[in-house]
């Protein structure tokens, strides 16, 4: 009775590793094919979020870089990461408040500790048209091209007739992917605009659209197994205007749509100046952004700091979703590092979104 006792154990323990294992790979599987790496700051992540956004800044060299360590818990789900670099160009030569910005950007992501390692470089250029005299008023239309590689180790995937007695991932697998590395590329076009407006030169209002994945290029790992990237709609927007000498309030939202994936995050935060100095402020950030889609939703806590030339922000998603019991309620942590050369005329220019 006791040898049987232990065998159902173990079998049950097989079994539970099992239906986990084929949880996580059928949620991981259905992540990977209908999004694409996304950022909870996606305010500082300007040319993962719009083209358009490329040269949008007041000054001579922008900097941005990113990164997100989302799920950890769940076998290092997605692990991403970009560094950016725009700037203006050709300023003494285009009609006054017009600019025209290019930019470069590297991203990788790695999901599941490694199996698929996704890598993307992107050349930008945007021109930013002023609708009126002073410049208020801007419309700003970008392009984008990017050079993905994608790689796929199959020799870190396990299959179930992999599992041996014992519970372990002993086993040889009969799964033809399970002992070869398969790589992939592909060329990629993205578009977006942008409107840009202030009343009084201090506030800022700002509304932006892109799509992504315009020539919907096709995947392919196995061969016989294409999968077409869908285009990636999205709408986003913000404000920012001051409510008291040294302290401003921000708000941005984006709605994004992937096939039959989609996306919504909302959010604000609370800047003060705290050293009660104009020209080369110390604003600390506090904030918030919660997040809605159709796979899970978080609350994101956010805290920032501006310092000389440097802006950077630390978030954290708290999952609130079914999906916490797995991740053990961890989310992800996100910091984010951005640097601005501020400009060599002195001047401040039109306020530029931020958020």
């Amino acid at each position: 009775m006791l040898n049987a006792a232990k065998l159902m154990l173990n079998e049950s323990k097989l079994l539970m590793k099992k239906t986990f294992f084929f949880v996580c790979f059928l949620f991981a599987l259905s992540e990977i094919r209908a999004q694409d790496p996304a950022f909870s700051q996606f305010f500082v992540s300007p040319l993962t979020l719009n083209p358009a956004l490329t040269g949008k800044f007041n000054g001579d060299v922008r900097v941005a870089g990113n990164y997100r360590d989302q799920w950890p818990t769940i076998n290092n789900a997605y692990i991403t990461s970009t560094i950016s670099v725009d700037m203006p160009i050709l300023k003494n030569r285009l009609p006054e408040n017009n600019t025209w910005g290019v930019g470069v950007m590297g991203m990788t992501d790695k999901t599941a500790s490694g199996a698929l390692n996704s890598n993307y470089i992107s050349l930008s250029t945007a021109y930013h048209l002023a609708l009126d005299e002073d410049g208020y008023q801007q419309l700003g239309l970008g392009f984008q091209g990017t050079y993905a590689t994608k790689l796929l180790d199959g020799t870190k995937l396990h299959f179930e007739d992999q599992l041996d007695q014992q519970g372990g991932w002993t086993l040889p697998s009969a799964e033809s992917i399970s002992n070869r590395q398969v790589n992939l590329n592909y060329f990629d076009m993205n578009v977006g605009l942008l409107y840009n407006t202030t009343t009084n030169g201090a506030n800022n209002f700002y509304l932006g659209a892109s799509m992504y994945h315009v020539n919907s290029p096709k995947e392919s790992f196995l061969g016989d197994d294409t999968y077409t990237l869908h285009p990636r709609f999205t709408v986003h927007g913000g404000a920012a205007f001051p409510v008291t000498n040294d302290g401003y309030v921000h708000f941005s939202a984006l709605f994004s749509k992937q096939d039959a994936a989609t996306n919504v995050e909302l959010g604000g935060a609370y800047s003060i100046n705290v050293n009660n100095n104009a020209e080369s402020p110390v604003n600390v950030y506090v904030g918030s952004w919660v997040r809605f889609n159709n796979v899970t939703d978080a609350i994101i806590p956010y805290l920032g700091l501006d310092f000389g030339s440097f802006t950077m922000g630390l978030s954290y998603d708290v999952n609130i979703s079914s999906l916490k019991t797995a991740s053990q309620s961890q989310g992800g942590i996100e910091i984010s590092l951005i640097y601005i050369k501020k400009p060599s005329d002195g001047r401040k220019g039109v306020p530029c979104p931020k958020f």
